[in-house]
């Protein structure tokens, strides 16, 4: 029988655990495939607020083209949006190989105690974690051994905040919340500066430090106001992710 083209938006039933959940998250994206053209398919402008990029996710979902690990981390956060349980936020990463830097996003996930990750690249030990990390540092550590594998080495580690479970948010994603030069730290600085981080994170202490604040404070009152600004830092226009 001849193999569907368009591979169907997974649905989650409450029979479901949540690692059963992830993993037909990423076996939908693994059947999108990984964009190889060079060519993106799909604008993604970080600044964006969150439902202009949830609008995007969706559009993913209908056209069911090849996508690279940005559009992947906003199809993750669209896709686990129904689930209160699952804290998502973006964890992107600087190499060093051969001469040249590259650059690698992933959705960090936190549930019942534990990390894991979702996310798209050439490499399989490069995207996808299960949930089974005790600690952040476990889980970014992960990612560092495995890029030693491609004689990758990490220069920094970006974390950014918990992205809230409202797609109609006007809020943009904080994607780094915390920056670490990890190629000039000691793996137990590292570990204590994420810890750190994490524990803050889960008692939702942190708040955003980009300079959209004042736009993220209108963003609590019910007030729709067209305000077009906040899509004018282009020059920031993300860099081609080379993962």
């Amino acid at each position: 029988c001849v193999q569907p083209s368009v591979p169907p938006v997974p649905n989650y039933k409450l029979s479901m655990s949540i690692p059963e959940w992830l993993q037909a998250i990423q076996t939908y994206m693994k059947m999108l495939q990984y964009n190889h053209t060079g060519t993106q398919f799909f604008e993604i402008r970080k600044t964006r607020p969150l439902s202009g990029l949830m609008e995007t996710a969706k559009e993913m979902t209908r056209e069911s083209l090849p996508i690279k690990c940005l559009e992947a981390v906003i199809l993750g956060i669209y896709l686990t949006n129904g689930q209160p349980t699952v804290e998502r936020f973006p964890i992107s990463f600087k190499t060093h190989f051969s001469g040249n830097y590259f650059h690698h996003v992933v959705l960090g996930i936190y549930c019942n105690g534990r990390y894991g990750s979702l996310g798209m690249s050439r490499r399989s030990d490069l995207m996808d974690k299960p949930l089974t990390y005790r600690t952040l540092s476990d889980l970014i550590f992960e990612f560092e051994d495995s890029y030693k594998k491609y004689l990758h080495s990490v220069k920094k580690v970006k974390i950014g905040l918990y992205v809230p479970h409202e797609p109609h948010s006007f809020q943009p994603i904080e994607w780094k919340q915390l920056v670490l030069n990890v190629s000039k730290m000691m793996r137990t600085e590292v570990r204590k500066e994420l810890e750190k981080f994490a524990r803050d994170m889960r008692m939702k202490i942190l708040k955003p430090s980009s300079a959209h604040s004042p736009m993220k404070e209108r963003s609590r009152g019910k007030s729709l106001s067209p305000r077009r600004r906040q899509g004018s830092p282009q020059r920031r226009a993300c860099r081609r992710d080379k993962s």
